[in-house]
């Protein structure tokens, strides 16, 4: 099963940006992340981001961990 962050329409989710610093947004599930400042920003079941600033939650270190992990670098010391 898809997450919510890749049903998102292709040509919504490349013109999608972080509303605080307007850099680029990872896919996280059913959430978009910007690991530069560690918010998430929720994508409801209708597919519908919500990129208020005020919306958006804080990450914890664990979190961030697990969302800007690339396969096989959580035992390569990185």
């Amino acid at each position: 099963m898809s997450t919510r962050a890749q049903r998102l329409d292709p040509v919504v989710r490349d013109r999608l940006v972080c509303p605080q610093d307007l850099g680029e947004l990872i896919d996280a599930g059913d959430e978009l992340y910007n690991p530069r400042l560690r918010v998430a920003y929720s994508i409801d079941e209708l597919g519908i981001p919500d990129m208020l600033i005020d919306d958006a939650r804080a990450v914890s270190d664990e979190e961030h961990r697990a969302f800007t992990a690339t396969p096989g670098s959580e035992q390569a010391g990185e």
